[in-house]
């Protein structure tokens, strides 16, 4: 009897260790994520003085991660790769002012959309030329940034295409950035977010000129199409975020601004 009951004891031992004595297989903590950046994007992703990676999408990725308990490996990418890259599992994340367009859900899984990116018109701090709205800029000379919402937005409008004295496309944003400064054109068509963020860095130099357009991107994380549980894992935490108020504080430290948004 002793003997039955000792293998029972064992049996019995050996079942509630399989079941609750390890960890899922599904867990992930302690696991390395890679999120796919473009480290010249600034404030999104960028290099400081120091050659750290900093960025207010930085700032996002890093709290999530932490919450989750997982490591997060930022990896420059050529942007223009960014398909391959996820594809290929080089990376497995794109965290990075993605917009979220019908041809990238193709292979792109996202999270909600987490911001709204609206398009403003941007001038030089005491502009005199009365420029308040999209139609106050016929005859004058309007810039943009190649490949950019900005220039999407540019496209789509007649007022300002047919209206401009001139249409001047910049490849890099700090070119457009410094023919504002310089006067080379007299307003400049971009992202809120960049904005916004260039006047919090130069409060005397630049002025928002707060246009209501009807072409609002939407922002969101990206993820392989197949990999629906971590989508859903960063997706509880970075909820939590803003229910909490850290995403919000990210923004305000970036953007003088809470661009935030929290989308069912």
């Amino acid at each position: 009897m002793k003997k039955i009951f000792l293998t029972t004891l064992l049996l019995v031992t050996m079942i509630l260790t399989a079941c609750g004595g390890q960890q899922s297989s599904d867990d992930i903590r302690d696991k390395t994520f890679v999120i796919g950046v473009d480290d010249d994007f600034a404030p999104i992703a960028f290099r400081d003085a120091n050659g750290n990676l900093v960025g207010f999408e930085i700032d996002l990725a890093k709290e999530t991660g932490r919450r989750m308990g997982v490591r997060f490996e930022f990896k420059p990418i050529d942007w223009n790769n960014k398909r391959q890259e996820l594809e290929s599992g080089n990376i497995d994340i794109i965290w990075n002012g993605l917009d979220i367009t019908d041809e990238r859900k193709e292979y792109i899984l996202y999270s909600k959309p987490y911001m709204d990116d609206r398009q403003i018109l941007l001038v030089k701090k005491g502009d005199t030329q009365n420029i308040r709205s999209e139609g106050d800029l016929a005859g004058k000379v309007v810039g943009t940034q190649a490949g950019s919402a900005a220039e999407t937005y540019v496209n789509r409008n007649e007022d300002i295409k047919l209206g401009a004295l001139k249409l001047k496309i910049y490849d890099k944003f700090k070119d457009a950035i410094n023919a504002l400064k310089s006067g080379e054109i007299n307003v400049l068509v971009c992202d809120e977010m960049i904005a916004r963020y260039e006047m919090k860095n130069q409060p005397d130099t630049f002025e928002i000129v707060d246009v209501h357009s009807d072409y609002v991107t939407e922002m969101g994380i990206g993820f392989r199409k197949d990999d629906t549980e971590l989508r859903d894992r960063v997706q509880k935490v970075f909820d939590e975020m803003i229910a909490d108020g850290t995403a919000k504080e990210i923004s305000e430290k970036w953007f003088d601004a809470d661009l935030i948004v929290h989308k069912k």
